[in-house]
């Protein structure tokens, strides 16, 4: 289709110099280049279709980038970026080197606030309010946030805190489209639910258009729906009693009521609320139809969309962890699965169907996730917490004081663990070894393949107290993992390669921790070097590396994860402790957030593939390298 009015449109400047009629045409020009774009590149699809229109109203109505937006969660904004001057960069999206999926404040002056964790939108904004408010400054704050995001406390300690902030300009917009990632759950969704198919939503859609289009008051608006709104519940309850002026619900797709609500709220001071009612998918039939298939999709041609590959692809370490939860589920009725609205990355559909009440989804609240697990496990049973590797983070308190410090027998199964490619360094979980080695009595398994994750899944749940179980996203060497429920004993690795060289001045030794083995494995051969499969960083396996140590000139430490606390610093650790002087090289990410991009080459360019890891040995152990290293170098 034409797109005209887009490519007029460099800056939000640009788009308020348009006359408010031809807003609609930018919608449909803009929907059409968001669905093409990600067709061509992938990244997130459905969230982005279904807030075109509130893009638009708010640049039109808002002076930005002086007037700071700040959108939760952040893989809403690509109808942002692309009227924010990044139009002809969407086709380098969440590639290295390009624009990231998210906001991104060092990317552009109109990305406020870096939100890639949700729930966070409502205490930045405030934040900026208050530092607008002490430095006198006139400057609009606008929080978008999803439904999903509201189900985090978080956003209810910021409105509480907003609420009785004074002579702030704070506008909370709840981004009300029924949806999360995986389907929304409870009270609050319920709530909203009863709101939106009771009288006073139907009363408010039917006369929004014919009201607004005098543009009156607010307060008038208001009052007119007053007598629609007795006898029932409905969010400006919650809201105005927590210190907000509540407006809505309104149609987040109705240009007509979205402009002039703005420009009302707009003249208005304080703390305001805006309900605007969206759909995931908006314009895309078969994303409105399952927005979760296209809630983040690789490449597909939108006119057929997507479709299963005709070869089934290499099982992932999710799907590994998703069939060991049910089969264990199946033999163990104390079994317990709780995921943080992850369900479908998590890999918890089938056992959400097949025992749906021991399956709890409690939306996006990793603190009580950990907390509830606790309780669970307080009394006798035995839960499963699936969580991403990067939010877990945001339960750290909940893990140290009310799972491990009472030593209770939870597993947390983190996924996503090390890079994760696209989505960059907010959603990298480089940091859960080196933040839960320091925790008393938590166990750390770290497989290194498909077959091993199942063992180690079965061992750390066997194991009484807290354990946890980290794998990378997608798929590993395609290690086929047995059906039964077998463990390993608990803080034992295994040597999988032996040096024909080694000697006490001779021969390197390779402590892999995880999927490094396979890279490790493939740099040894070149090397004659000995290759081990820690299997765990904590209880780390002393015994063996004393026992390695005694017998090579040289250590070699790999893990997909951050150096500075984390599994080499415990095998250097466990040395020094032992009186032991040799020399270590210790490989792993480095000290800094590591941005988007194909999570091969961002390894590669590490030095974590591979020739880079055989390139790092060679350059610091040279001289300690055995014969069969130098005939294999020859």
């Amino acid at each position: 289709m034409s797109t005209d009015l887009l490519n007029r449109i460099q800056s939000p400047a640009d788009l308020r110099a348009l006359d408010r009629r031809d807003l609609n045409q930018v919608a449909e020009e803009l929907r059409a280049f968001v669905l093409e774009s990600v067709s061509r590149t992938g990244g997130h699809l459905s969230s982005n279709l279904g807030t075109v229109e509130l893009t638009i109203a708010l640049h039109y109505v808002f002076d930005t980038p002086h007037d700071r937006i700040v959108w939760d969660v952040g893989h809403q904004t690509y109808p942002h970026k692309i009227l924010t001057g990044r139009r002809d960069s969407m086709a380098t999206l969440r590639q290295a080197g390009g624009i990231s999926g998210f906001p991104k404040r060092t990317e552009s002056e109109y990305d406020a606030f870096g939100t890639a964790h949700s729930s966070t939108s409502i205490s930045a904004a405030l934040g900026m309010a208050v530092a607008s408010r002490n430095a006198g400054m006139d400057r609009q704050h606008i929080a978008v946030i999803g439904d999903g995001s509201m189900s985090a406390g978080m956003a209810f300690e910021a409105l509480n805190n907003g609420g009785v902030t004074s002579d702030i300009n704070l506008l909370v917009i709840l981004n009300d489209n029924d949806m999360s990632i995986s389907p929304p759950v409870g009270a609050l969704n319920r709530y909203l639910a009863r709101l939106m198919s009771g009288r006073f939503y139907a009363a408010a859609k039917n006369v929004s258009k014919a009201v607004l289009a005098h543009v009156p008051p607010v307060l008038e608006l208001a009052r007119r729906l007053e007598e629609h709104a007795k006898g029932m519940v409905t969010p400006a309850t919650l809201f105005e009693e927590l210190g907000f002026n509540y407006v809505g619900p309104i149609d987040g797709h109705d240009l007509e009521s979205l402009v002039p609500t703005l420009q009302n709220m707009r003249k208005l001071t304080g703390p305001r609320f805006l309900h605007v009612v969206t759909r995931k998918g908006q314009g895309y039939k078969l994303a409105e139809a399952d927005p979760v298939l296209y809630h983040g999709p690789g490449k597909f041609d939108p006119a057929v969309g997507i479709r299963k590959p005709g070869t089934p692809p290499k099982q992932t370490f999710t799907q590994v962890f998703g069939d060991w939860l049910c089969d264990t589920a199946a033999a163990d009725t104390r079994l317990v699965g709780i995921t943080p609205a992850m369900r479908e990355g998590s890999g918890m559909v089938e056992f959400e169907q097949r025992f749906p009440n021991r399956y709890f989804d409690v939306g996006i609240a990793e603190q009580h996730a950990v907390t509830f697990a606790a309780g669970i496990a307080c009394e006798g049973q035995k839960p499963v917490v699936a969580i991403y590797s990067t939010f877990l983070q945001r339960g750290y308190d909940q893990l140290v004081h009310d799972v491990a410090l009472q030593n209770l027998d939870v597993t947390f199964a983190l996924d996503r663990a090390g890079l994760v490619g696209a989505d960059g360094a907010t959603h990298a979980g480089n940091y859960d070894i080196a933040f839960l080695r320091c925790i008393p009595n938590m166990v750390i398994a770290t497989p290194s393949d498909e077959a091993e994750c199942r063992l180690l899944l079965s061992t750390c749940y066997e194991h009484v107290g807290p354990s946890s179980v980290r794998y990378p996203r997608g798929a590993g060497r395609g290690a086929i993992p047995a059906r039964t429920l077998d463990t390993v004993p608990v803080g034992k690795g295994i040597v999988r390669r032996e040096s024909s060289s080694a000697s006490a001045d001779r021969g390197v030794v390779i402590l892999a921790f995880g999927t490094m083995l396979v890279p490790a494995t493939a740099a040894a051969e070149s090397l004659d070097a000995t290759v081990v499969d820690m299997r765990f960083v904590k209880p780390l396996d002393r015994e063996l590396v004393l026992e390695l140590a005694a017998r090579h000139a040289a250590i070699v430490t790999i893990e997909e994860g951050c150096l500075m606390g984390g599994a080499g610093s415990a095998v250097t650790e466990a040395l020094n402790a032992a009186g032991v002087t040799m020399p270590v090289l210790q490989l792993g990410l480095p000290d800094q957030f590591i941005d988007h991009g194909d999570q091969a080459t961002l390894l590669a360019g590490l030095g974590l593939d591979a020739k880079g890891i055989e390139a790092s040995i060679r350059g610091r152990f040279a001289k300690v390298l055995g014969t069969g290293a130098k005939a294999a170098a020859a």
